[in-house]
């Protein structure tokens, strides 16, 4: 009997032994891993946009994970609302307990949860494509340092926007969404293309998703402008767009990034936009850009030809290189430590890293070396205020397709 229970208090000791070490491992790998939140818009006005912006986030945490580092993706949907998105990050932040969010994609969105959310809580945040110069300077955000973004601001492209239109036009009306997006690419267009000897008529601000947009457009099409920019996001601009064709047989059009839409295309007709231009952050393009874009094809086939993919996956990249790099520091894996990284990874002075090359550059890493990522989208050298700077595309409506006539670095 003695020995019975000896026997059995062997097993149970040996038992909790197994126990204990495997929740003690699983600890120690989850205080390994990398948990990223996503705040797409996969429903209301940007929705189109949502699933492809996405897809980039994905394509880079495959990579990085084969690499040999642990990442959790938690999906979330802003909604394209502002009150949506900051409830769908508070979850992120304090009940999945994210170390960063990558989103939202409207400007006033990204603007909305920093402030309530990211901020205050102190957790990073990197938006791919909220281009509003408000971002630059968030009031929540100072000292802070916890906005970052791998998308150029409307400073820039509303200083191309003009000058390219004044090629074409003497005068320009502005529909624009009633955000921080739309008001400061409109005002940004209208400085340039006044610059350079234009005259803008009219700047009409619209809000999002209304069942029509008759009298805004009555104002912005009083004066018979050249050209009519437009401004917005994509399910809002059929609506005005149809009826500035249907009621007022207007069909000149000057889109931007966020009317840069396939649905747009389909809802319109091709020919009832044939031949217009549009604006929007284009890609660095060189060797990173093809790696990157054989990668994409490999993993999810053709590319889409909308904004933001590149931007998304640099994202991630360099979220996913700062978060190794504080594990090889043998730091706590953190939002702030990997926010005090990002910067670290992604400066010229170490050795080139381009899109996919997570292997080599982790091994370098451990190494004590350094590296600097050079995106698919841009360099993303993180200036102080944590924007970057990107070429921009200057593309066309034709034959029922979106193609790039040219790509132009920035202008200041």
């Amino acid at each position: 009997m003695k020995n019975q229970k000896k026997i059995l208090l062997i097993v149970i000791t040996l038992f909790l032994f197994i126990i204990g070490t495997v929740f003690s491992t699983g600890k120690k790998e989850a205080a390994k891993t990398l948990k990223i939140g996503t705040l797409m818009d996969l429903t209301g006005d940007l929705k189109e946009y949502g699933i492809p912006i996405r897809s980039g986030i994905e394509l880079a945490v495959r990579q990085l994970i084969k690499a040999g580092l642990p990442i959790t993706l938690v999906n979330a949907d802003s909604e394209t609302n502002p009150i949506a998105a900051v409830n769908a990050a508070n979850k992120l932040v304090n009940i999945d307990q994210v170390l960063v969010i990558i989103g939202s994609l409207g400007s006033g969105v990204t603007q909305a949860v920093a402030e309530a959310v990211a901020c205050p809580n102190n957790t990073l945040i990197i938006t791919p494509s909220s281009t509003s110069p408000v971002l630059s300077n968030l009031p929540a955000d100072t000292g802070k340092d916890f906005l970052f973004r791998t998308c150029p601001s409307d400073d820039l492209q509303g200083t191309i926007a003009g000058k390219i239109a004044r090629e074409r036009y003497k005068t320009v009306s502005v529909i624009y969404v009633n955000n921080s997006y739309g008001q400061g690419l409109a005002e940004a267009f209208k400085r340039s293309f006044e610059k350079e000897g234009g005259k803008v008529p009219a700047m009409v601000a619209t809000e999002q998703e209304a069942e029509s947009y008759t009298a805004e457009l009555k104002a912005a099409l009083k004066d018979n402008p050249d050209a009519l920019a437009a401004f917005t996001y994509p399910e809002s601009a059929i609506v005005y767009l149809r009826e500035a064709i249907e009621f007022y047989n207007y069909k000149s059009f000057l889109f931007c990034d966020g009317t840069k839409s396939e649905k747009i295309i389909a809802a319109l007709g091709a020919s009832n936009i044939e031949g217009m231009i549009g604006t929007a952050p284009g890609s660095a393009g060189g060797e990173s850009l093809v790696l990157f874009n054989q990668a994409y094809q490999n993993e999810f086939g053709k590319i889409p030809p909308l904004p933001f993919i590149t931007n998304a996956y640099d994202a991630t990249a360099a979220i996913g290189l700062a978060a190794y790099l504080t594990v090889v520091q043998d730091k706590p894996l953190t939002s702030v430590n990997i926010r005090n990284n990002l910067r670290t990874v992604t400066s010229k002075g170490g050795t080139i890293i381009r899109p996919g090359e997570f292997a080599k550059a982790f091994d370098l890493l451990k190494r004590g070396e350094k590296i600097n990522y050079e995106g698919a989208a841009s360099s993303v050298d993180f200036d102080e205020k944590g924007d970057v700077v990107t070429p921009f595309d200057i593309w066309q409506y034709s034959e029922g397709k979106i193609i790039v006539i040219k790509t132009v670095e920035s202008l200041n």
